[in-house]
């Protein structure tokens, strides 16, 4: 399929706001192109050139996208600046200038979907000394020899700001129908696309082997598995009742959680965060002691990096294990500041996958591979019926500094990439706050006043994700609690994702000075829940016939500002405030 040609796909999805119409408009897109672009289809409408963990990207930053349309089309690298700060968009700037170029244009190259990923692959793989110019060179070729429309999506990818509002699940309902004419086929695409991780590769398989190829895809050792996800429950009888009487209870650590991938044959380790980040280079002292201390030869293995002191016995706060995510200095900071590695599931030894093993099994299986007292070692874990003796456990872990507890079945699999009552968590709580934190999606955010005019920084429209509508939508402004490094840091990051109007996924009747798209996660602490009428978030009709959702009292971001462990769809969901509002309810009336 001709590039061009995806383009205007592309333009009739940026007008749409309804999902059910993205779906058709994708599906149609999908079935007219080859099994030999799908995967690469299904990419760059991601707005990527490969699966998040391999990080593959343009490294074109916006100076040199505008030195390229300039060479591209004749115009001062100024011009191109100007005509961009005016639309609030690289690739409106690219599509205007290339109408109205002043090069004599390039005889038009019919450039297929294949040719503009091949390219801007090979832009990401460009590097060392003149890297940048050349990079400029290639960028610049591809917009000169592209039509205007296709200018404008082509720029759009290169930053990595394509900007169509499909998300994920959006993407994996088009697949179903692009392969049997409906959306029922989702749940086992989903399923697939859990134990890869790659959204590229579960079209292609679709596409050349069919759903057989679909029910036969593997887990396969350093693509990550998406993680599994505990509900809540705010009682320990809540818990045993949900799990039959009896079940096993993990401390809560307040670290980082990491998927870890090892083959000792080959001598390879890789990392993973709860987002699917490669982190290996944050945690040296871990690579090492996973080909090191483990008794299998190769597997996967979960656990919560946390930073630890051993001689007092002290868990440090999450703040304090997120510093390995400098660039430098990281071998000098596990001396001073050692991490253990808690392992607390696995999915995968020698060869075999773990996922549809019973907890009791997985569990047994990573005792014995893994020693007490090492660098990994098993989560502090115990076995109960009791509602006093869980209670108990929890109380302790809390005074030990953990967050909580996370209560699993010991018969469930490992279910992976879903929330699901197999595990259910319940973690500190004060009488004055919520039992829990909140993970929330900024969506906006709002310039200063008073003494904050000098930061131009004065608050956040933040969110939660509807997973059945696979749309953010509102649920509070958070405009307390900021320090000033913190709203000079939420300045800086936030104007690189600026858009120029409403993002397509965010569904919100309150409109901040900027809009932002979706991508960053901070995690709050609130008052409670209410219901309110000006936020989206599982907004229905009330008995009265009025309109509302729900909405944070007093929210307070913590945990230092952006999680970057935690991506968009992390979040905390609509079905878990609603539960939570219920729970909270609840627990006024035991009051």
């Amino acid at each position: 399929m001709l590039f061009d040609e995806a383009a205007s796909y592309y333009e009739k999805l940026e007008g749409i706001s309804s999902r059910l119409e993205m779906i058709d408009v994708f599906t149609e897109l999908l079935k007219n192109s080859s099994k030999d672009e799908i995967r690469e289809l299904v990419y760059m409408t991601q707005g990527r050139l490969a699966p998040p963990f391999e990080a593959v990207e343009t490294g074109i930053a916006e100076r040199y996208a505008e030195a390229a349309i300039g060479m591209a089309t004749g115009y001062e690298q100024s011009e191109v600046a100007r005509r961009y700060r005016k639309r609030g968009d690289m690739g409106l700037a690219a599509e205007e200038l290339a109408k109205a170029t002043r090069l004599r244009r390039m005889e038009h190259k019919k450039h297929t979907i294949n040719d503009v990923y091949e390219t801007m692959r090979k832009i990401a793989a460009t590097g060392g000394p003149g890297s940048q110019d050349t990079k400029i060179k290639l960028f610049a070729a591809l917009i000169a020899s592209s039509s205007p429309l296709g200018a404008r999506y082509i720029a759009r990818l290169a930053l990595g700001q394509l900007r169509l509002g499909l998300g994920d699940a959006t993407i994996l309902e088009a697949l179903s129908k692009m392969a049997t004419g409906e959306r029922a086929l989702k749940p086992q695409l989903e399923a697939a696309y859990n134990i890869c991780s790659d959204l590229g590769k579960v079209a292609d398989v679709l596409s050349r082997q069919g759903v057989k190829g679909i029910e036969n895809l593997e887990v396969t050792l350093f693509n990550p598995i998406r993680p599994a996800l505990a509900e809540r429950l705010p009682t320990a009888e809540d818990i045993l009742e949900r799990m039959g009487g009896k079940c096993a209870v993990e401390s809560k650590y307040d670290g980082m959680r990491v998927q870890a991938h090892f083959n000792k044959k080959t001598k390879e380790v890789r990392l993973f965060s709860r987002n699917l980040e490669v982190v290996t280079e944050m945690f040296p002292d871990i690579a090492r002691a996973l080909l090191d201390e483990m008794k299998g030869e190769n597997g996967i293995l979960e656990g919560e990096a946390i930073a630890y002191d051993e001689i007092s016995g002290t868990f440090y706060p999450f703040q304090e294990t997120i510093q390995r995510k400098r660039k430098h200095g990281v071998e000098e900071l596990s001396r001073k500041l050692p991490v253990v590695l808690f392992a607390f599931d696995l999915m995968y030894c020698d060869g075999e996958s773990y996922l549809k093993r019973p907890y009791e099994e997985r569990r047994k299986k990573l005792s014995s591979m893994v020693e007490k007292e090492g660098l990994i070692r098993p989560s502090d874990m115990i076995i109960t019926s009791s509602p006093k003796e869980l209670e108990m456990y929890f109380t302790e872990a809390i005074g030990n500094g953990l967050e909580g507890i996370v209560a699993k079945d010991l018969h469930a699999p490992y279910i992976a990439g879903a929330r699901k009552f197999s595990w259910i968590k319940m973690k500190r709580s004060y009488k004055s706050e919520l039992s829990d934190s909140i993970d929330l999606v900024i969506v906006g955010y709002y310039s200063g006043r008073g003494q904050r005019v000098e930061f131009g920084f004065g608050g956040l429209l933040a969110a939660v994700y509807n997973d059945k509508r696979d749309m953010f939508e509102t649920i509070t402004r958070i405009g307390t609690g900021f320090t000033e490094d913190q709203m000079k840091e939420f300045k800086r990051i936030l104007d690189r994702i600026k858009a120029a109007k409403k993002p397509a996924r965010v569904d919100s009747l309150i409109a901040p000075h900027f809009w932002v798209e979706p991508r960053y996660v901070v995690t709050v602490n609130a008052d409670e829940i209410t219901r309110s009428p000006m936020h989206t978030c599982g907004r229905s009709r009330n008995e009265k016939g009025e309109e509302t959702g729900y909405a944070l009292r007093f929210p307070r971001i913590i945990s230092g500002g952006i999680r970057e462990d935690k991506s968009a769809e992390d979040a905390t969901t609509t079905k878990e405030i609603i539960e939570m509002f219920g729970q909270q309810k609840k627990t006024k009336v035991a009051d």
